[in-house]
């Protein structure tokens, strides 16, 4: 199955603004992939607004996130894949949702996928 993440994080994202609230993504910066202002990171984390009026062209897929914003009045492009999401909520009230750590659903099931494929090569080559 494919990781839940992605769903979450975009259906909060969407009950967050629905309420009037102000959007923020706790990240994982040090994930491999991550592309933030590094003078913003704090103990390997940062903290984006990602509201509407915050940011511009956001796109949140299953895989990334991405969208353009100012970091100290100068613009720049934020890429962040969504396993490196640790929680999304709401600035004014905390409410949302905290993830537990980096999301290594799709690796490990490319690392079982690739198991169950060695055996059978090996069998093969066997047989031939």
């Amino acid at each position: 199955m494919k990781s839940r993440r992605p769903y979450l994080v975009r259906a909060l994202y969407e009950w967050i603004a629905d309420n009037n609230s102000t959007p923020y993504l706790l990240v994982h910066a040090d994930t491999v992939g991550v592309d933030v202002p590094l003078e913003f990171v704090n103990e390997g984390r940062i903290v984006l607004n990602v509201a509407q009026g915050a940011v511009r062209d956001l796109v949140m897929d299953n895989d990334l996130i991405c969208f353009s914003a100012r970091f100290a009045g100068k613009p720049r492009s934020v890429s962040i894949p969504v396993r490196a999401v640790l929680a999304i909520y709401a600035k004014e009230n905390g409410q949302g949702m905290f993830f537990d750590g980096v999301d290594d659903e799709p690796l490990a099931a490319q690392a079982q996928m690739a198991q169950r494929e060695k055996p059978a090569k090996t069998i093969l080559r066997l047989v031939k």
